[in-house]
């Protein structure tokens, strides 16, 4: 049966676990509200096409997720970049700002725990407004939760799902849409994750998953349930036990090598620090440098802009490497700075 074709919804036990799953995190929904995806990165690509025309704006947090701002790229968005912790966006202004872009608020995007790049996490008051401004809108809001079993510290958030959910009576009223996976718990390269939404939103995202590849790998699907049911918390707690190591030797690393010279995030939980250096430098020079020189590479931020901007910041991320090495590494990066 794992070498047959399958139901384009997604293996039944397995959107059966994540409908149980789900609950308990205070999204309470059925089977019939989950679609598998090959990774969240495709379910992000098919929501784009979903929601989002040519012209039309996406509100986005910045800097925000660069996978996700690729996989909008073929729907030819505009990005109005009004999200995050201390946002004061209206839902007048949003929409001033569309009209004068020559469309509409389509759709809102936020990583609202450890986010991709920044780690940040946002509060529950901010939650709570973004959640506002999306009903305000008349918009879905996609929350991106690839990082949320990565905490480490600090008592966890609800997701904004789960404050949609109770406010709204129940999922199929919800404008919220969740974005799961199994890629940072349990493995990336089995490439399984999932969408939770309303059963209208979940009927057309199906058709889009016919025509783009019928089904994702059943014999993935079956593994990752397997594994996901007899020790999910676990593989969870495995996960954060190794990635906290990782963050607390990167950011000793930081504080002993660059201290005074960059000022950085301090994550809760997820898998990435951003630093931002002095407006005079620019991180994409200072990359060829320390790839050339020291043999360390990170990610310049520019890419994680929307609009632009972010020439002096860039992202680390910890993790592949392990604690010492780490250390090496930011030694590496502290001494390409000294020279660029």
């Amino acid at each position: 049966a794992a070498l047959q074709y399958s139901t384009s919804e997604g293996y039944p036990p397995l959107r059966a676990w994540i409908a149980q799953h789900m609950t308990k995190l205070g999204v309470s929904c059925r089977p019939d509200n989950v679609l598998v995806t090959n990774g969240s990165q495709q379910a992000l690509e098919f929501l784009g096409k979903l929601f989002v025309s040519p012209g039309e704006t996406i509100l986005t947090d910045t800097p925000t997720y660069l996978g996700a701002l690729q996989a909008f790229s073929a729907t030819e968005p505009t990005y109005d970049a009004c999200l995050g912790e201390g946002s004061n966006a209206t839902a007048e202004a949003c929409r001033s700002r569309a009209a004068a872009s020559g469309g509409r608020v389509a759709m809102a995007y936020l990583v609202p725990d450890f986010a991709n790049p920044t780690g940040i996490t946002l509060s529950a008051a901010a939650r709570s407004q973004h959640l506002q401004l999306a009903r305000e809108l008349g918009v879905p809001l996609i929350e991106d939760s690839a990082y949320a079993a990565l905490r480490y510290d600090g008592a966890p958030l609800p997701p904004i799902a789960a404050l949609d959910v109770a406010a709204s009576g129940g999922i199929d009223s919800s404008c919220v849409i969740y974005c799961g996976t199994f890629s940072k718990v349990i493995s990336p390269g089995l490439r399984v994750g999932w969408v939770v939404a309303s059963e209208t939103i979940i009927e057309r995202l199906v058709l889009i998953k016919q025509a783009a590849d019928l089904n994702s790998s059943l014999i993935n699907q079956m593994v990752v349930h397997r594994l996901a049911e007899r020790s999910f918390e676990d593989c969870a707690a495995a996960a954060r036990r190794t990635y906290r190591a990782r963050r607390d030797a990167m950011l000793a690393a930081l504080d002993a090598q660059l201290a005074g010279r960059a000022t950085w995030s301090r994550p809760e939980g997820g898998l990435f620090v951003w630093l931002t250096l002095e407006e005079s430098r620019d991180a994409s020079a200072l990359l060829k440098i320390a790839i050339e020189q020291q043999g360390v590479a990170f990610v310049p931020g520019t890419g994680f802009h929307p609009q632009g901007g972010g020439g002096n910041t860039l992202r680390l991320s910890f993790s592949q490497n392990p604690p010492e090495r780490i250390a090496d590494g930011i030694r590496r990066l502290a001494a390409a700075l000294d020279v660029s």
